[in-house]
């Protein structure tokens, strides 16, 4: 997600923390995926004082930025965070983490411009510590549907890679073998003064082509942007018990407690 568009970014990761409020979690290190100089940053430190926080920076984020908001934040962060790219991750599709090493992954606006967001999800189990959490939002199918209705020969619109809805991602939840997922939606609004101001979002949000928009053409544009933003939240327990395979739980016999009977007399 490019710059113009990181008030939306900063103002969902306040919605989710507001989610989570209610959630009781013990935290040593926290996987923020993708991370930005947001006030995200003052909530994980004063709830999580002692966490860890690792981050895979947006690459419109330059690295001194993401210092500087972190120091002012919390000097810990200095000390105890790690900060790589998240093109690394895009490119590979891997953490650059061991398996079982992060209590909470928080993922602000990034599984719709995933291609398999399912591949997000099954590298966030590996890297999840037993009753961990993973904290996503994400655009949902129904963004900027104004601009469907109309026809300009200059506005070449294109799909969200993963135009999943939060029953998709529900189900692949649980077929990645999350437990308890809670899956919520909203509709926000945004009414725009200008129609340039709306072709800059709209490019941010990659609901477009790149291509240049005649002058004349611009006043065809809506006035308004309708976006979906979707939430969920999901647990991990149980992870050292079963191995899912085709929908079937499979238990290795030396994880099953053997109960003795005693010598009869």
């Amino acid at each position: 997600m490019t710059q113009p568009i990181k008030w939306l970014q900063d103002e969902i990761a306040d919605r989710m923390l507001q989610k989570l409020d209610i959630v009781k979690l013990d935290v040593k290190d926290i996987l923020i995926v993708p991370d930005f100089p947001g006030k995200h940053l003052n909530t994980f430190a004063k709830r999580y004082p002692r966490a860890r926080l690792i981050s895979l920076v947006d690459e419109s984020v330059s690295g001194f930025a993401m210092w500087r908001a972190k120091a002012v934040t919390h000097w810990r962060s200095l000390f105890g965070a790690s900060t790589s790219s998240l093109a690394d991750y895009t490119s590979s599709g891997k953490f650059d983490l061991s398996d079982n090493s992060v209590d909470l992954i928080f993922s602000d606006l990034l599984l719709h411009d995933l291609a398999d967001p399912k591949e997000f999800l099954h590298e966030c189990w590996r890297v999840l510590r037993e009753g961990g959490l993973i904290a996503f939002s994400y655009l949902g199918p129904d963004t900027g549907k104004e601009l469907r209705s109309i026809s300009l020969s200059e506005l070449k619109l294109k799909n969200l890679l993963s135009p999943w809805d939060m029953h998709d991602m529900g189900d692949a939840l649980l077929a990645e073998r999350f437990s308890d997922p809670v899956m919520d939606m909203e509709y926000l609004t945004l009414d725009y003064e200008n129609s340039a101001l709306l072709l800059g979002d709209i490019n941010a949000l990659k609901l477009i082509h790149s291509t240049p928009i005649e002058t004349s053409e611009l006043s065809s544009l809506p006035q308004k942007l309708t976006l979906e933003v979707v939430y969920g939240h999901a647990w991990v327990i149980g992870k050292h018990l079963a191995k899912a395979k085709d929908s079937v739980a499979y238990i290795d016999l030396n994880q099953i407690g053997r109960k003795t009977r005693p010598d009869s007399a």
